[in-house]
């Protein structure tokens, strides 16, 4: 096992980042949230999966860092989400895990299910609604700052503004006891306002599972604090219940749950490929 070895890209500029490599089947790939933040938001998540076999981290073209090289296509967001697809085709035995709305871009493309072993759907939802109970919870709970952060970024939306204004709500997105560490994560990643911009205009509102699992082995998982998608939405939503479909809540943890419980979410991730094996 060992740290990030290489790279390669699928022919629409989907980036594969290995994380480590070790004795296993399974190839775990991790597909981030935001969009935006690139899978570099996902590093420590990532770790969790390290033993469990061939761990990677995807990012979609244009998406995070994955910008501004040759192998990249003109129109990169046209893809969106549908390229997930080569991703999973560029490996066996994949197990794909996605972040909130990396989860959600999953469950917008029904061709995935053909091509994974198991999936991860961390903080995720099965359609739109989340927005709702989100925007109730940022007026109840509103932070000094988000309203300044939020008009400096639509005057001028770029990196630097989208990581203001990320940072200026940090406290919603994290238990009290995960804030530092949670604010470092935040400040060091490659922010990228198109991809914001383009899920804005033609996904967030619009979003509802295009799939569901009929038979592929499914984690839903999630801190029981998070704030910012709404986790008792699954329990409404046809098609993800069953003895395929397991829920984790780990408790005193937010929407990027593995910044507070870390060993919880490597003992759920193990569960589940403990699972996969028995299969």
């Amino acid at each position: 096992m060992g740290g990030e070895e290489s790279e390669r890209w699928t022919p629409s500029g989907v980036r594969l980042t290995r994380v480590s490599s070790s004795p296993g089947k399974r190839r775990w790939l991790f597909v981030p949230g935001g969009p935006g933040l690139g899978s570099e938001s996902l590093r420590d998540l990532a770790q969790l999966a390290c033993g469990l076999g061939e761990v990677w981290r995807v990012d979609l073209p244009g998406d995070g860092s994955n910008r501004g090289l040759p192998v990249l296509p003109e129109r990169p967001y046209s893809l969106w989400p549908d390229v997930l697809v080569e991703a999973a085709q560029a490996l066996e035995e994949v197990v794909m895990v996605g972040h909130s709305t990396g989860g959600m871009f999953m469950l917008s493309v029904p061709a995935l299910e053909a091509h994974l072993v198991g999936m991860v759907l961390v903080s995720s939802a099965p359609d739109a609604r989340w927005r709702e109970a989100f925007h109730a919870y940022a007026r109840d709970h509103a932070l000094p700052g988000v309203d300044t952060a939020a008009a400096a970024y639509a005057r001028a939306p770029g990196a630097d503004t989208l990581r203001a204004l990320t940072l200026a709500a940090a406290d919603w997105n994290f238990t009290l006891a995960g804030l530092h560490k949670g604010r470092a994560l935040l400040e060091d990643l490659p922010y990228c306002h198109e991809a914001v911009a383009w899920a804005d205009a033609h996904f967030d509102a619009s979003y509802r599972a295009r799939w569901t699992p009929t038979r592929l082995p499914t984690l839903l998982l999630s801190g029981a604090e998070d704030h910012i998608v709404d986790q008792r939405l699954w329990s409404e939503a046809p098609g993800f219940s069953g003895p395929h479909v397991q829920q984790r809540w780990i408790a005193d943890a937010g929407h990027f749950p593995w910044i507070e419980q870390p060993e919880a979410i490597r003992a759920a991730l193990t569960e589940f490929h403990q699972q996969l094996e028995r299969r």
